[in-house]
């Protein structure tokens, strides 16, 4: 990662975000830095709520054996297998075996559903997660993942459409909370204009964010456009500068 990127953006955040949290990076990588390996949990463990501690500055690494879901395996690329009977997890349920999560109508709607998911396979051993302050120069971020309320997206919301003429610069597809913020924002980067991917709508995944929060997962071939843009945009405007007062007096009003 360039030092001098990653400064500038540390700059530039505080100028316009003041103290927003910082977003998270991932990245696949076959050896693993030095840093905490998360254990293979005993029981079914969303993954969402390992990356909290990411949020909160801790650098953690995962393989296949980390995760404790069959989501988790799957939309991080170390698998393709799902639960036994997820049609039916995913919809009704099947009476006095398996309780419902009722996302989809009918177990139909979900195979057909699923046939519209992307195909993806793990580039390596380990995927990286750190959040941007402890990035190093040997790591090499895919995706830059904001987790953050409303005045805060709205000002990422509208950096990623800044040099954009097409109007879908950021897309909401349906999925697991770590499908929003790992798959697609990942397979992004091998398009010629990559979306960014808002994300966090998972019910199953809300109780592991605070409740004002959603995801906004940026890939990085678009992100290093946004920091080019951020002294030329909108957040230079007196728009830009009461919505920034509000982000700060929340902050002030949280603490």
């Amino acid at each position: 990662m360039d030092a001098i990127l990653k400064e500038k953006f540390l700059k530039l955040w505080n100028k316009f975000y003041g103290d927003a949290a910082l977003p998270i990076i991932f990245y696949y990588a076959d050896t693993m830095p030095e840093i905490e390996k998360v254990k293979s949990p005993k029981e079914h463990r969303c993954v969402i709520a390992d990356i909290a501690r990411v949020r909160s500055g801790r650098s953690l690494a995962f393989d296949r054996d980390s995760l404790g879901c069959f989501g988790g395996r799957r939309y991080f690329g170390f698998s393709e297998e799902t639960m036994p009977n997820f049609e039916y997890f995913l919809s009704y349920g099947i009476p006095g075996q398996l309780e419902g999560e009722r996302y989809k109508k009918t177990p139909e709607l979900v195979k057909e559903s699923m046939k519209w998911l992307p195909h993806f396979e793990a580039p390596a051993r380990f995927i990286i997660f750190k959040r941007w302050d402890n990035i190093e120069s040997d790591d090499k971020p895919a995706v830059v993942i904001f987790f953050a309320p409303p005045d805060v997206l709205s000002g990422i919301f509208t950096l990623i459409n800044y040099d954009e003429s097409e109007q879908n610069g950021v897309y909401a597809p349906f999925g697991a909370g770590c499908a929003t913020i790992v798959r697609y924002p990942y397979l992004e980067n091998g398009v010629d204009c990559p979306r960014a991917v808002l994300g966090m709508f998972d019910v199953s995944a809300r109780p592991c964010v605070p409740s004002d929060t959603l995801s906004l997962a940026v890939p990085m071939k678009k992100f290093v456009t946004m920091i080019e843009n951020m002294e030329e945009s909108f957040l230079i405007t007196e728009s830009w500068t009461k919505v920034r007062k509000r982000i700060i007096a929340g902050k002030k009003r949280k603490k």
